[in-house]
């Protein structure tokens, strides 16, 4: 058997999250169809972070193993041939067995783009949030600072999560205005299920002047999920770097990191 890694970009707004379903509309069921293809066997995927409906990745990593023997470029054009547009493989290469997309991650890096206007984008539906406010990116910046470091998210978790533990190294955690739009950027070694979408919520409260910059500290402390702000919207989520230790030849040396852009068309 051979394990290969591949590199996958894809539009979450065309899917129904990543993780295989009945329906076989997701990204993983159109990404093993298409690779089975290829293999002219069943393939199985396992990716770096499963992402919800709605959920985009400019930098997602995945691996499967198969005991076809084909050049590297069947696994990237041969398979891209059979994959709907909204979905794309940009790289593949072999590891060995010793690999692992999720398992071995290090870490993972997420940007969240809100568009802040008094009108809904309509270019960008789908793939950018929204908030009608004006919101003070100078207040939420300072509010967000207190994320970084080795805390306890329980605030910022779903009720359905499935982690073992909340607890989270927050590597970075930064938010920065270009003209009419906000970026939110998170890197830790781990995040939980709707984490960063409550973040996001957390701290658009703090910048329309609902709460103090303080009360994201508060709300970090006391564990509390029904104290924080409701989910915000998936649209502007995207995963965008997956880091793992440089002892496979992944592309970068394996932190590989494709942070969306504005404008986004």
């Amino acid at each position: 058997m051979r394990r290969i890694a591949i590199g996958v970009e894809y539009a979450g707004d065309a899917f129904c999250g990543w993780q295989s379903q009945a329906h076989g509309q997701t990204v993983q069921d159109v990404l093993e169809r298409a690779l089975s293809e290829i293999a002219a066997e069943r393939v199985r995927l396992h990716c770096a972070g499963r992402t919800d409906t709605g959920v985009h990745a400019s930098a997602q990593v995945a691996h499967f193993d198969t005991s076809a023997r084909r050049p590297l470029s069947a696994w990237v054009r041969g398979v891209n041939a059979l994959l709907p547009s909204a979905v794309v493989v940009r790289w593949a290469v072999e590891v060995d067995e010793a690999f692992h997309a999720r398992f071995l991650a290090t870490e993972r890096q997420y940007r969240y783009i809100l568009h802040n206007a008094p009108t809904r984008p309509a270019m960008l539906a789908g793939r950018v949030g929204w908030f009608h406010q004006v919101l003070d990116e100078q207040r939420m910046a300072e509010a967000v600072a207190c994320l970084v470091g080795t805390h306890d998210f329980s605030s910022f978790r779903a009720a359905g999560c499935q982690a073992k533990t909340p607890i989270r190294v927050m590597h970075e955690a930064r938010v920065a205005r270009q003209g009419e739009y906000l970026l939110f950027d998170f890197r830790a070694n781990g995040f939980l299920h709707h984490m960063i979408r409550n973040l996001v919520g957390a701290l658009v409260y703090v910048g329309k002047g609902r709460y103090p910059v303080e009360w994201m500290n508060e709300l970090l402390q006391a564990r509390d999920r029904v104290r924080a702000a409701p989910t915000f919207s998936p649209d502007g989520l995207y995963l965008c770097g997956v880091s793992y230790p440089p002892r496979w030849p992944l592309p970068y040396d394996g932190r590989i990191i494709a942070l969306p852009q504005l404008p986004l068309v």
